[in-house]
């Protein structure tokens, strides 16, 4: 059963922050070294979790969101209700532009992004989407 969706609240948004810092500890990062950690709210009330994992052959490498995607389909699968990534500092980033792509097609008709500027719609981080809709 999938929870009715409204705004996250400020607690939620401090517990998914300090979910996405705790994923650092995972992230293989040796090349950039630049650890990224993810965190989102699923439909279903879960938390899942990603981190980096690079690669020597760059274009291989995974982003977070990745293997936060990774982790919401190996526990369960639903929508993604909300979502940060954070540096290694634990501070807020805002995901690129192909992660954003990545986290569209997975979202709940609503789901917002804690980013670098506030709280944020997915269709304002990403507005003309192209999507499932459009095949």
């Amino acid at each position: 059963m999938e929870h009715t969706h409204t705004p996250v609240d400020e607690t939620t948004w401090q517990e998914l922050q300090r979910a996405a810092t705790e994923a650092l500890a995972h992230s293989y990062s040796p090349y950039s070294n630049f650890p990224v950690g993810a965190a989102a709210l699923v439909s279903d009330g879960r938390v899942v979790t990603g981190a980096n994992i690079e690669n020597a052959s760059y274009g291989v490498t995974l982003c977070a969101e990745c293997s936060l995607v990774s982790d919401l389909f190996m526990s369960g699968g639903g929508s993604l209700v909300a979502f940060v990534c954070v540096d290694g500092n634990g501070d807020v980033l805002m995901p690129c532009g192909r992660c954003r792509q990545l986290l569209y097609e997975h979202r709940a008709p609503d789901m917002q992004l804690l980013t670098v500027s506030g709280v944020r719609s997915m269709d304002e981080v990403l507005p003309d989407a192209f999507g499932p809709q459009n095949l």
